[in-house]
């Protein structure tokens, strides 16, 4: 095995555990919060076009790293599209990712004024 792909293959396996605890946290916390819609399909359409030059190279530790940063920014995006947060309507229903309404959920207490209001 000569240098270069020596080389490569080591920090094929740095740039590979570096991801990993971003991929952990957003796996565990599910809060992509920190992440743009339009920073994770930008990179992902590049990580699309650049696969064309990777995949003519021969193969070697420059296809794994391509193939992780592939799985990775797209695991990224649909945890983040899967994740987000949902967004309220003007009447307090909530839409989730699809748009469709979902029921406001029922109130755990009644204020005050309204129990004074059912007593009288």
């Amino acid at each position: 095995m000569d240098g270069a792909i020596l080389a490569g293959a080591l920090s094929t396996g740095l740039f590979a555990m570096s991801y990993l605890p971003m991929l952990v946290k957003a796996a565990r916390t599910k809060d992509l919060s920190s992440y743009s819609l339009g920073n994770l399909v930008t990179t992902n359409a590049g990580n699309l076009v650049y696969s064309f030059y990777v995949f003519s190279l021969p193969a070697g530790p420059i296809w794994f790293l391509h193939g992780f940063y592939l799985v990775a920014s797209a695991l990224m995006l649909a945890w983040f599209l899967r994740f987000r947060p949902r967004a309220r309507a003007a009447d307090g229903t909530t839409l989730d990712a699809a748009h469709r309404v979902s029921p406001r959920p029922p109130a755990r207490h009644v204020s005050r004024a309204a129990a004074r209001m059912s007593v009288t």
